[in-house]
């Protein structure tokens, strides 16, 4: 599958970046078929082939997350197609603790935690002969 994503050009602690078309399993810094545009976002500069790249699209190439919300905020694609990206947010060892306390209370009164509600079955009875 084709992407059309990032690749990284600049210097240390200098980046600018080259829109490229490229096969999805190739290396980032791999073979690509054509250069697209550029963008720096440092000065959040960005210029594009926009008819290059709606001729890719068309043809079945997909853009990448952050080459995808580029393209909504230059207007290539529409507004619709924004992908809003979720960060999931490590535990600090303070909450990992209070949980730990948490689910240590559950355990002790089962019938208090909401979570753990399950209905009880009977008790089997063995027969001893």
């Amino acid at each position: 599958m084709l992407r059309i994503r990032l690749t990284r050009t600049g210097k240390k602690n200098q980046p600018h970046f080259r829109v490229v078309i490229a096969e999805h399993r190739k290396a980032v810094k791999g073979r690509y078929l054509e250069i697209l545009g550029h963008y720096n976002p440092r000065s959040k500069e960005i210029s594009l082939n926009k008819e290059k790249i709606k001729e890719w699209i068309k043809k079945g190439a997909q853009p990448s997350v952050t080459m995808n919300n580029l393209l909504v905020r230059e207007g290539v694609l529409a507004k619709e197609d924004l992908i809003k990206v979720t960060v999931i947010k490590k535990k600090t060892e303070e909450e990992e603790k209070e949980e730990e306390k948490e689910e240590a209370k559950a355990k002790e009164n089962p019938s208090v935690s909401s979570k753990s509600s399950k209905p009880s079955s009977p008790p089997k009875s063995s027969k001893s002969s």
